[in-house]
C-alpha cells in the first residue's frame, strides 16, 4: 500500500479502509489526510509484523531483550485493538447507563400523564351497554330538578370532537372542556336574547351533570371547547329551561324520593355501614327521612321459654345461591348458541339467558352466524363460583370479639 496507489481511490473508498483499520477520527479527514494516515498504519503493521519473525540472535540477553520488545509491542497493537472494538461494539442491556434508565422512567410517566389528560379531556361518550344498537348523535338535554338544581345530560360523538379538533389547530393542545349555561330572555314563540352567566369547566368519562342555581331563570347549556384566547367551539345545545320556584317543599323530602329508591346502595356508599361512631348520625337521618329501619336488625331479647342453647340448637337458615346472566346484541336474523343450544334473538338483534352457576370453574362457548351464513364468530366466557360456608356464630359473641 502506496500513496501513489492510494491516491487514485475515491474519498469514500479511502474513509472505509480507515475505518477498518482502526483510525481514529477518519470521518473528519480530508483526502490527504486519509491517505496519511493509511500509510502510518501501514507502515506500522509492517514494522509490527518484521519484528515478530524468528530471527538469529548472538546472545541470549539480546534475544530476550527483543523478545521483550516484541511483546509490549504486541500488547500495545491488542490494547489499541481492543479500545477500537469497545468503541464499535454497543453496550449490551445488562450494562445500561442509570442515565438512560432514568431517563426510560421518566419518558413513561410523561406518556402516562399525556394520555390522562387525552382521557380526560375527550368529551366522546360511550354507549351503554344496553344501548349499542342505537345509532349514537350529538344532543344536549337540560331537566329542572329543583328551585335549585338543573340536571345537563350530553352525549357527543368522536366524529364531532374531531371536527372541532381540526377547526381549532394549534389552539386544542391548550383547550378545555366547558360547560357553558346561557340565561335567556324573551316570551315563548320569539328569538331569546341570551347572556352568558355561568361557565363550568367538565372533563371526559361523564355525561351527566348537576348545576346549582340560586334563583329560578330561564336558561340553556352549551357542550364544547374554550381556548384560552376566549374562543368557544360548540359542540351540542340543549333546550330552553325555566326554574322553578322555590318553596316549603324544597326543604322537605323532595330530594329524597330519588334516593328512596336506591337507598340502600347510597347508604353503603355513604359509610353507613363501616364501624365509626359518624355513621350512627347518616342512620339516623335515613331512617328519619325514609321512615324505616336501614342495616342488619338489633339484638332482641330471648323470646319467653327459650333460652339461647335452644336457639343455637335450632341454627340460623341461610341459603345462597348463584346464577349467570349473559346478554348481548347480534344482526337482525342471525344464530346463536350458547353451549350448543340455540338461544332467541329479539328483532333489534338483542338476546339474554340465565344460565345455571355450580360452585365450579365452567368454560361457556357462546358460538354467532350470519343471517346469510357467510361469517361466524365464536366468543368463550370462563367464569367459576367458589362458595364457602362459614361457621355460624352468635350476635353476643361477635359482638365480644370486636370489643
Amino acid at each position: 500500500m502506496t500513496a501513489a496507489s492510494l491516491k487514485e481511490k475515491r474519498v469514500r473508498d479511502l474513509a472505509r479502509m480507515a475505518k477498518q483499520s482502526g483510525v481514529r477520527g477518519w470521518h473528519a479527514m480530508r483526502k490527504d489526510e486519509l491517505i496519511n494516515a493509511l500509510v502510518r498504519r501501514a507502515t506500522s503493521a509492517q514494522s509490527l509484523h518484521s519484528s515478530d519473525e524468528p530471527r538469529e540472535v548472538r546472545n541470549s540477553n539480546e534475544g530476550r531483550q527483543t523478545s521483550s520488545t516484541g511483546e509490549k509491542k504486541r500488547r500495545i497493537t491488542e490494547r489499541n485493538e481492543s479500545s477500537v472494538t469497545r468503541e464499535k461494539t454497543p453496550p449490551t442491556s445488562s450494562q445500561k447507563n442509570p442515565v438512560t434508565v432514568e431517563r426510560g422512567a421518566v419518558i413513561k410517566r410523561i406518556q402516562e400523564v399525556q394520555a390522562q389528560r387525552s382521557r380526560e379531556k375527550s368529551l366522546v361518550t360511550q354507549p351503554e351497554p344496553s344501548q349499542k344498537r342505537i345509532a349514537k348523535r350529538n344532543r344536549a338535554v337540560l331537566m329542572v330538578r329543583g328551585p335549585h338544581w338543573l340536571h345537563a345530560f350530553w352525549e357527543v360523538t368522536s366524529h364531532s370532537v374531531q371536527r372541532v379538533k381540526a377547526s381549532m389547530g394549534a389552539e386544542w393542545h391548550t383547550a378545555r372542556p366547558v360547560l357553558r349555561v346561557l340565561e335567556t330572555s324573551g316570551e315563548k314563540g320569539e328569538t331569546p336574547a341570551e347572556r352568558i352567566c355561568r361557565e363550568i369547566e367538565i372533563h371526559g368519562g361523564v355525561k351527566n351533570w348537576f348545576i346549582d342555581v340560586r334563583k329560578p331563570m330561564s336558561c340553556r347549556i352549551e357542550i364544547g371547547y374554550k381556548t384560552p384566547s376566549g374562543d368557544f367551539y360548540k359542540l351540542c345545545r340543549s333546550n330552553r329551561v325555566s326554574g322553578a320556584a322555590a318553596g316549603r317543599g324544597d326543604s322537605l323530602d323532595v330530594h329524597w324520593k330519588d334516593i328512596e329508591s336506591d337507598c340502600s346502595k347510597i347508604y353503603s356508599l355513604s359509610g353507613g355501614y363501616s364501624t365509626d361512631s359518624e355513621s350512627e348520625e347518616l342512620r339516623e337521618l335515613f331512617q328519619e327521612r325514609l321512615r324505616r329501619p336501614l342495616g342488619p336488625p338489633k339484638v332482641r331479647p330471648t323470646a319467653h321459654g327459650h333460652s339461647d342453647t335452644d336457639v343455637q340448637k335450632k341454627g340460623f337458615q341461610l341459603d345462597v345461591d348463584a346464577e349467570l346472566v349473559v346478554f348481548g346484541s347480534t344482526e337482525k336474523g342471525g344464530y346463536l348458541s350458547i353451549q350448543g343450544e340455540p338461544i332467541d334473538v329479539a328483532n333489534d338483534g338483542s338476546f339474554h339467558i340465565r344460565i345455571e352457576m355450580p360452585n365450579r370453574r365452567q368454560v361457556i362457548p357462546i358460538h354467532g352466524q350470519s343471517a346469510s351464513g357467510l361469517e361466524q364468530q365464536t366468543v368463550v366466557l370462563a367464569v367459576e363460583r367458589n362458595t364457602r360456608l362459614m361457621e355460624p356464630v352468635s350476635t353476643s359473641e361477635a359482638d365480644e370479639t370486636e370489643r
